[in-house]
C-alpha cells in the first residue's frame, strides 16, 4: 500500500549568510596514514571546543581505497570561519600542513548563501568535486585566500600569507 512521504524543508532566514565547507583528507602515500589520523584527533578537539560560528559539522566518508574521509560545517558566517582559520592552534597545524603534507592531500569546497563558491585542493593528485569540471588553476596571488576566491575583499588576508609560505 503506497504512504505519503513525510516531505519537509528548512527556513533559512535566520542565516542570511551560511556557509557550507566540505572538507576532506585523503591518504596519497602509506606514511600518510599517521597524518591523516593525527589531523583526525585535531579536528575532533578543535570541534569540541565549539568555535563561535559554527553552527553544525558532521563526518562524511568520500571512500576507503583511496583513503579520504571529510566533514560537512555550516558556519554562521565567513568572519567567523575566518576567525576560526586565524586562531591558535588551527593556524599551525595549517601552516605545517602547507609545508609537508606528510603523504597526504586535502582540499575544501565553500558555498555561500550570499553568493560565490571558492575551492582548493592541495597535494591532492586528481582533480574532484569542483575541479573536475571547471578546471584547476594554481593557488597563487588573487586565487590564494578563500576570502578572496569567494569575491569578499572585505573580509581581510588569510590565515597565512602567500609571503610566509612562500618568501617574497
Amino acid at each position: 500500500m503506497p504512504t505519503n512521504v513525510n516531505r519537509q524543508t528548512v527556513d533559512l532566514s535566520a542565516y542570511p549568510d551560511l556557509l557550507v565547507l566540505y572538507l576532506g583528507m585523503r591518504v596519497n602515500h602509506l606514511y600518510g596514514i599517521r597524518t591523516f589520523f593525527s589531523f583526525g584527533r585535531k579536528i575532533s578537539q578543535s570541534v569540541a571546543d565549539k568555535p563561535d560560528g559554527l553552527l553544525l559539522h558532521e563526518p562524511v566518508y568520500y571512500s576507503f581505497l583511496p583513503m579520504n574521509m571529510g566533514m560537512r560545517q555550516y558556519w554562521r558566517d565567513l568572519p567567523s570561519l575566518l576567525a576560526f582559520a586565524r586562531s591558535e592552534p588551527h593556524r599551525q597545524w595549517w601552516l605545517k600542513f602547507l609545508q609537508d603534507s606528510g603523504g597526504t592531500g586535502f582540499w575544501h569546497e565553500t558555498y555561500s548563501v550570499r553568493g560565490g563558491m571558492e575551492a582548493v585542493y592541495d597535494d591532492v593528485p586528481r582533480p574532484l568535486g569542483l575541479g573536475r569540471f571547471a578546471g584547476l588553476r594554481r593557488a597563487r596571488g588573487p586565487m590564494f585566500g578563500s576570502a578572496a576566491r569567494l569575491g569578499r575583499s572585505d573580509s581581510g588576508s588569510p590565515a597565512i600569507s602567500e609571503t610566509e609560505l612562500y618568501g617574497s
